[in-house]
């Protein structure tokens, strides 16, 4: 599993560590994780719903959080609960540009066994960074 929950990092939050061996991998396991907190199996989401967006951001790290936060708006704006598929990368002018592809399906409370609700992510320890094994992120959610 390319992430994990880091049980004491924050108490009325839930925090987790993603890592990939490169930008999409680590954007993709973070996102995992992020809907993994509110659906227990991942595998019970069917690809039934593609969306597509593009973010763009001078930082790498506010990209990261801006793509989370686009995953937790879906959920809450239509009740869909998305994985990522494809995430491509370009810098342009100083910006870090992100196009994504993902699919998912419409919750559907007789097959998706839910955690807790994820408001938002927060800034507090927000981490993206380049390690020697690729890169790693620190997230922590509102609950």
């Amino acid at each position: 599993m390319p992430y994990e929950f880091l049980e004491d990092i924050a108490t009325a939050d839930i925090a987790f560590r993603a890592t990939g061996k490169d930008l999409p991998e680590v954007f993709a396991a973070a996102g995992d994780a992020t809907i993994n907190v509110m659906i227990e199996d991942l595998d019970s989401i069917e690809p039934n719903v593609t969306r597509t967006f593009s973010l763009e951001d001078d930082a790498l790290d506010l990209l990261l959080f801006n793509f989370l936060q686009e995953l937790v708006y879906y959920k809450d704006s239509e009740l869909l609960l998305l994985r990522a598929q494809q995430i491509q990368f370009e810098e342009k002018n100083g910006n870090h540009q992100l196009s994504a592809v993902l699919q998912g399906e419409k919750l559907d409370r007789s097959r998706h066994q839910q955690r807790v609700d994820v408001k938002a992510v927060t800034l507090h320890r927000f981490q993206l960074e380049k390690t020697s094994d690729g890169w790693t992120a620190m997230v922590i959610l509102d609950i």
